[in-house]
């Protein structure tokens, strides 16, 4: 069974660190990156990182570079989202998906400002986790 299971979100206050996993199971992350999502109340999901497993290479958006960092553990399938300093705008179910390393990379070669990866190019998603920051 192909999944993505989640864990590790919870409530913290302003400063305050968390580390999401995403455990992969029944397929092989070969070919693919692994991106973390986020969908706050009454806003869209939009990706906030990628992490690419052939090569370990990353990409974060500017609202998260340099607190958030995102790691693979090639021997556990598992993928990991370490976000420090965390603000009350970072409030949000949080996801991780699997989408295939070419789209990733066609996206990152495109001239900004770049559109986002459609939903329907992730191919598995976890079931999400909730993030909440108070002030």
């Amino acid at each position: 069974q192909v999944q993505l299971v989640e864990s590790g979100g919870g409530q913290v206050q302003t400063g305050g660190s968390l580390r999401l996993s995403c455990a992969a199971s029944g397929f092989s992350l070969d070919s693919y990156a692994i991106a973390w999502l986020r969908q706050a109340p009454g806003k869209d999901r939009a990706g906030i990182s990628f992490i690419s497993n052939s090569d370990g290479s990353t990409f974060y958006v500017d609202s998260v570079k340099g607190r958030f960092i995102t790691s693979i553990e090639t021997a556990k399938n598992t993928v990991y989202l370490q976000m420090n300093n965390l603000k009350p705008e970072d409030t949000a179910v949080y996801y991780c998906a699997a989408v295939k390393e070419s789209i990733v990379r066609t996206w990152k070669n495109s001239p900004p400002p770049r559109k986002k990866i459609p939903t329907y190019a992730y191919e598995y998603w976890g079931q999400g986790t909730q993030v909440t920051v108070s002030s």
